[in-house]
């Protein structure tokens, strides 16, 4: 799976320290920036890097990272296709891929460390859509029709 990562000046370090994780484990990452957390950067535009990426098919997931996650998740989901949460526990990482087709996970650079990160991004990663269960492409199919009358 190619998950792409991006990030604004606040999440910089928290990218930094899951694409080195994620690339040692195998997991083919590709980088959207930001390169430092030097110089200020907006959240909305990192988002918009990242989803147009995943609209565009370069990765098939990605994790975008702020201060909070909150504003990045805000900006996320204002893209077509694009399913993005703010998760900082597994099961939530995990359940938004099963149940709802999470498509980015969104993290708090100033909320959470490294090590939960990583427990986050493994347990996204490793979420597959559940399509056994009836009730969960029902509610995803309500969620497209709102998307696509707004």
């Amino acid at each position: 799976m190619k998950i792409a990562l991006a990030a604004d000046h606040a999440g910089y370090q928290l990218k930094q320290g899951l694409i080195n994780y994620l690339t040692e484990k195998g997991v083919e990452v590709v980088d959207l920036g930001v390169d430092s957390d030097a110089t200020r950067a907006d959240y909305p535009a990192v988002a918009k890097t990242l989803g147009t990426a995943i609209q565009n098919g370069e990765a098939e997931r990605g994790i975008l990272v702020c201060g909070s996650g909150v504003g990045a998740s805000v900006a996320a989901n204002k893209m077509k296709g694009i399913y993005a949460a703010i998760c900082h526990d597994a099961y939530s990482a995990a359940q938004g891929v099963e149940h709802d087709k999470m498509n980015v996970l969104c993290l708090g650079g100033r909320i959470i460390g490294v090590a939960l990160a990583e427990k986050l991004a493994d347990a996204f990663i490793g979420a597959e859509f559940n399509t056994e269960q009836e009730r969960y492409q029902r509610r995803f199919d309500m969620i497209q029709d709102m998307e696509n009358e707004n």
